[in-house]
């Protein structure tokens, strides 16, 4: 990555991503600072990506031939940006190897893929998490099953107990990577943090809820309870709550430098339930930019106020981290 990056032109950079998840934001965010733009689409979604102004250009392409496009990408000087679209459509193998420079820790995708060592990481960093279970016959509690990858809750399920959950798994096709995890009551809350190498600091930058399809379309008692996410919705916290979700954000990125070289860069969340006595069990982590940040696109979450003289979104985060590392002489440093 060093090595391509010598002969790149640090005046003329040009960020690409998928066009999915947070494209939009990411891209907005990074022509404001006037960098180049670059959306990659599949095959009969450009036409919607071409009509922002902001997007420089628009290339439609299976995302099974990304590689094919690397070596063009590399000579226009391209940084890519992860969200959850590329971690689940190109998958963690083509991403640690994928040919271009890539803005964060590509490393912590091959983590994100697999739920058991994603546990690991998050119990290595003493933050609170839910019970696991290794045999079903074990559990004796309400449990959630979840499947590894970024499939946006799609696919996971609740059972009541070990008779329910045993009738459950033999229902349905879940093939061997999977977790049974306990199902923690409570209000959930999904934490926006940015790692930055720039001001060597982890910033607090938002917060949301996610809107789910059979839990929150008011078909919970007719149906079996879904987790497929079809939005978001912004939250503030009680500040009294703010200084542990500060810490479980700081204990999160200690925890990646430790274990996963060469730490955390840019945007990560944590995803967890707050319980009735305000304790916050996390059971979920994303090590990249999540759909939730989109909540504050163009009008900055009220939390960036707290580092910058203006709001962010985590577009526009993406985008200052990436210029000021590069006048700094630091940009390698923010890339993997």
């Amino acid at each position: 990555m060093e090595t391509v990056l010598k002969n790149y032109d640090l005046g003329k950079l040009n960020i690409v991503t998928i066009a999915s998840h947070s494209s939009l934001q990411i891209l907005r965010g990074i022509k404001r600072y006037g960098l180049g733009t670059v959306a990659v689409a599949k095959p009969g979604l450009g036409w919607f990506y071409r009509r922002f102004s902001f997007i420089d250009r628009v290339i439609e392409v299976d995302l099974s031939n990304l590689e094919q496009l690397a070596n063009d990408l590399v000579k226009d000087n391209s940084i890519l940006i992860p969200h959850g679209s590329y971690v689940e459509y190109v998958g963690w193998r083509r991403a640690l190897s994928m040919p271009i420079p890539t803005f964060g820790n590509r490393y912590l995708i091959e983590w994100e893929a697999d739920q058991r060592k994603k546990m690991r990481l998050l119990e290595y960093a003493g933050i609170p998490i839910p019970k696991s279970f290794n045999e079903p016959a074990l559990v004796d509690r309400p449990v959630i099953v979840k499947l590894s990858g970024a499939k946006g809750g799609r696919g996971y399920f609740i059972a009541k107990d070990a008779a329910d959950l045993a009738s459950k798994l033999s229902g349905v096709n879940v093939g061997d990577d999977y977790i049974i995890q306990e199902y923690v009551i409570g209000v959930p809350a999904y934490y926006h943090y940015f790692g930055s190498k720039v001001y060597d600091r982890v910033e607090l930058f938002g917060m949301d809820l996610r809107y789910e399809s059979n839990v929150d379309g008011r078909t919970f008692n007719l149906t079996e309870p879904t987790f497929v996410v079809v939005g978001n919705i912004p939250v503030v916290l009680r500040e009294s709550l703010l200084p542990i979700v500060q810490k479980y954000g700081e204990d999160f990125s200690r925890a990646v430098s430790e274990l996963v070289p060469p730490g955390m860069i840019g945007p990560y969340s944590l995803e967890s339930i707050i319980k009735d006595d305000l304790s916050i069990v996390v059971f979920e982590f994303s090590g990249r930019i999540v759909a939730g940040t989109n909540v504050y696109m163009g009008v900055g979450s009220p939390y960036s106020v707290l580092y910058f003289n203006e709001p962010m979104d985590m577009g526009e985060r993406i985008a200052h981290e990436i210029v000021n590392a590069a006048k700094m002489g630091k940009l390698s440093e923010v890339l993997t």
